[in-house]
């Protein structure tokens, strides 16, 4: 039990943000994604799972410990939405809002294609499996560095 997080923080993610480097990617899905088949399908991309939490709190949380890349075009991907291509989902937008938030700058974000993010999640440090209800709720974020202040 540690002062000032949210109680659905887990050890297993505190430990998955603090071992990322700079430029390692973390999928961070809805409750419909294959999160253990992806992450199974490679030994070095691990699990975890957020019960009771949805993806936009998930995110606001990491992204108090978690810096995105300054340093890349799209630090932020989603899947987009396969019978709407080109459309930004209300939970797409809700997600890039608290991105922008927590950075204090806009953030440019690319949606990949259904298979394409799957892709990509496999090759993520790991995918974090929130309860989502909301469909195409899944997104990648790529760390960034923590600078001295």
């Amino acid at each position: 039990m540690l002062k000032g997080l949210p109680a659905w923080m887990s050890a297993d993610l505190l430990w998955v943000l603090a071992a990322m480097g700079h430029g390692d990617r973390l999928a961070v899905v809805d409750r419909n994604y294959p999160g253990y088949s992806t992450a199974s399908q490679t030994m070095s991309t691990r699990h975890v799972e957020l019960n009771g939490t949805d993806v936009v709190e998930a995110v606001r949380g990491i992204l108090t410990l978690f810096p995105l890349d300054s340093f890349v075009p799209f630090p932020l991907n989603c899947m987009e939405p396969v019978d709407r291509s080109g459309v930004l989902l209300p939970v797409q937008s809700e997600v890039l809002s608290a991105c922008e938030l927590a950075e204090d700058r806009p953030i440019p974000m690319l949606p990949l294609e259904r298979f394409d993010f799957y892709e990509a999640a496999k090759r993520c440090f790991a995918v974090v499996h929130t309860t989502e209800s909301r469909p195409y709720g899944c997104f990648l974020l790529t760390k960034g560095v923590v600078f001295d202040e």
